[in-house]
């Protein structure tokens, strides 16, 4: 946080969380410019597997470690704008996107580690960079914000992963994006009124959403 405030420059850090009541949340925090936290998320789409599956080259036990984010999809009011968070698996749901474009969200960070070798379907290792950048840029032009999707990269016990790190605008597009597998810094000038391109045209919510039709989305699971 000191950092931050020497530096003038806000994060999103991701962390284990363990709670005073001793509950484990994949938790991330946004913090501002000034070091105070301007908010917190708990990842809600939890991926992975909850008990050992020996045939797996390696385990993927988040459903073990942490319990669902119990903090919803909230939106912070920054210097910078409205910001929000969510954490790598989240990304690749449409809710995740379309309910913070409903709570006026218009900077989106958010943090993953992907590996390259996904072990349930390897046939899709090749599209795995595609399908982080798909997901992204979905969000960001059916939405109407902008993104900043952070990787982690290399090897880590013994599993490569995709890096790829990108900044997204509300039309989708992609205004940066790292080029290697190393550690990178990549920037891109964030223009919050952007985000009104989007949200007064095509994806006008108040004129165009049609939620009566929607009950599938929030039906329980089957």
């Amino acid at each position: 946080m000191s950092l931050a405030r020497a530096l003038g420059v806000g994060f999103t850090l991701g962390f284990a969380e363990l709670t005073p009541e001793g509950r484990h949340f994949n938790t991330s925090i946004l913090v501002g410019p000034d070091g105070t936290i301007l908010g917190k998320y708990r990842k809600i789409h939890l991926p992975g597997h909850a008990e050992n599956e020996p045939w797996r080259p390696f385990q993927h036990l988040e459903k073990y470690y942490f319990e669902k984010g119990d903090l919803g999809f909230p939106v912070f009011d920054g210097p910078f704008g409205k910001a929000a968070m969510c954490i790598c698996n989240d990304r690749r749901w449409p809710e995740t996107w379309r309910v913070l474009g409903l709570g006026g969200a218009e900077l989106v960070t958010l943090g993953y580690n992907t590996p390259a070798h996904f072990p349930p379907a390897p046939e899709h290792d090749h599209l795995q960079n595609f399908h982080n950048e798909l997901s992204v840029q979905a969000g960001c032009y059916q939405n109407g914000l902008w993104a900043v999707a952070v990787a982690k990269a290399g090897l880590e016990e013994g599993s490569r992963l995709i890096a790829g790190s990108v900044i997204v605008a509300p039309t989708g597009e992609i205004a940066a994006r790292t080029l290697t597998d190393g550690d990178e810094v990549i920037t891109a000038e964030v223009d919050l009124d952007r985000c009104a391109e989007i949200r007064q045209n095509i994806f006008n919510f108040a004129q165009h959403r049609e939620p009566g039709d929607y009950a599938a989305i929030t039906a329980p699971k089957a």
